[in-house]
């Protein structure tokens, strides 16, 4: 018995076992991100710093890993390759996601009409302490979003306005939104979406107005916080649309914004 257990010690090498720890410490690190900044444990750019140092470890993990797997035999192979999955996943992930980040431009309000965006009115008061204004910043985020975001455009319904509101206005509650105000003498919806993970809160304003005889649809949703968005309010809207789209009885074709 004491011969098989200095085989085992033998083949499970302390190399094979540092990697898995490795890796499973960054999991770890990767995984409280979320948590951390949705439920206020610390600011959220103390979240993406840990993601940073996530990815830090779960290279070292898959090195330390790999080495581990040409040192170790039987089990303690088997323990390395757990280790190098981990630490694979715990650098992967968070580069993938900073890869993606950088193909989009750096701006967080995105609107069907740039020209004249809705106007957030009952989610102006949310948004007082956040770092973003809740005012539409212009022609730079107008210039950018266009070249970014060229397929949004208003949606337009062959139906009277209050009808279109009140589609509009069912579609936006089977979005999952926080409903914050409603006007149907105004034709506006407003607003508020929360990330999944990080709990991050998107205002969205809807506006239905007359056009030539039919309705309008325009949708804005823009960040309290962040310089960039990675592409999340703009994929927003486009998931309301098509939902829109497909609650239409008789769908017209989105139009160029004005």
């Amino acid at each position: 018995m004491a011969e098989l257990h200095v085989e085992r010690v033998r083949r499970m090498h302390p190399v094979a076992l540092a990697g898995l720890l490795l890796g499973l410490l960054a999991m770890l690190m990767l995984f409280v991100t979320g948590p951390g900044a949705r439920f206020g444990w610390w600011h959220f750019r103390t979240s993406f710093a840990l993601m940073q140092y996530a990815a830090y470890a779960g290279a070292a993990a898959a090195l330390v890993s790999l080495l581990g797997l040409a040192l170790s035999r039987g089990r303690g192979r088997a323990v390395a390759a757990v280790g190098l999955v981990l630490g694979a996943l715990a650098f992967f992930l968070p580069w993938s996601w900073r890869r993606d980040a950088g193909q989009y431009p750096p701006i967080h309000d995105i609107t069907t009409d740039v020209a004249n965006p809705p106007v957030f009115v009952a989610v102006a008061p949310l948004r007082k302490d956040a770092p973003n204004p809740v005012e539409y910043q212009g022609d730079s985020v107008a210039v950018a979003q266009q070249k970014a975001y060229p397929d949004l455009r208003p949606m337009m319904m062959a139906m009277p306005v209050d009808s279109a509101f009140s589609l509009a206005l069912r579609t936006a509650g089977e979005m999952g939104w926080e409903l914050v105000d409603q006007s149907r003498r105004d034709g506006r919806i407003e607003a508020t979406a929360t990330t999944p993970w990080m709990g991050f809160k998107d205002d969205v304003v809807i506006r239905v107005s007359s056009a030539s005889g039919i309705s309008r649809v325009d949708v804005r949703s823009k960040s309290r916080i962040g310089r960039g968005d990675v592409g999340a309010n703009a994929k927003r809207i486009r998931e309301y649309l098509r939902r829109l789209r497909a609650a239409d009885p008789a769908p017209i074709q989105t139009e160029a914004a004005s």
